[in-house]
């Protein structure tokens, strides 16, 4: 039996983390035996992050291209069917969305004002008040840093609504009228672009990005699609 260390569901997605909800995908997706266990705390997880799954021998495997490549290497091919072009093209996608899209996400999380006052206390609200404070703060002065360093964090709302709009006309254009972005069954893609669109979705609170995306009819669908497959 694979277990799953995930952070919690919560905004109506599987993981508050789309990465951990990418890794319950393919496990679904996989019809391995499986569980999940949650967790408020990765630092005793290889690479300090999360998802990771454990195995019955003990081995625990960290990062949702990890765990992927393991199904895969165990015998499920999330990709079947698929043409070597198209291989090629699942890939960028995943890129995309986990490489630029997300990133717009976590902007609106930990530097949106009324968002980070809903997600410090879902996040965090298990630590001790007496030290959540402080935690807090350091934890999203590290987050803002990163992404202010990646560019980012220094575009205003506007500016990162025009950068990530090329990226949701390629996903619609992509589907083409398709349940999923290469057919009519889900593949990797699926798990990792689905997963980002949905959580760019679930920002507690509604940001432009949020209903960029949620007013968008095919992405919207998209997103709900991709959930039901994998449920």
């Amino acid at each position: 039996m694979i277990t799953l260390y995930t952070f919690a569901s919560g905004f109506g997605q599987f993981s508050y983390s789309p990465f951990c909800t990418k890794a319950g995908w393919l496990l679904k997706l996989s019809n391995v035996p499986w569980q999940r266990q949650d967790t408020t705390d990765p630092r005793k997880m290889p690479l300090g992050k999360l998802p990771a799954i454990g195995l019955a021998d003990g081995t625990i495997i960290p990062d949702s291209d990890n765990i992927r490549a393991y199904l895969e290497k165990t015998g499920h091919d999330f990709d079947a069917g698929l043409s070597p072009r198209d291989r090629a093209v699942s890939r960028a996608f995943i890129r995309m969305a986990e490489e630029h899209i997300y990133f717009h996400q976590m902007q609106d999380r930990w530097g949106d004002d009324a968002n980070w006052a809903v997600i410090r206390q879902e996040y965090f609200g298990f630590l001790p008040a007496l030290i959540r404070g402080m935690v807090t703060r350091k934890l999203r002065k590290d987050v803002l840093g990163m992404v202010h360093k990646m560019g980012l964090g220094r575009m205003t709302v506007e500016q990162r609504l025009a950068r990530v709009e090329p990226d949701f006309v390629a996903i619609a254009a992509q589907l083409n009228e398709r349940a999923f972005l290469f057919g009519d069954t889900p593949t990797a893609a699926d798990a990792s672009v689905g997963a980002i669109l949905g959580g760019v979705m679930a920002a507690p609170v509604p940001t432009p990005l949020s209903r960029r995306v949620a007013q968008d009819a095919v992405l919207s669908a998209y997103v709900k699609r991709c959930a039901a497959a994998m449920d």
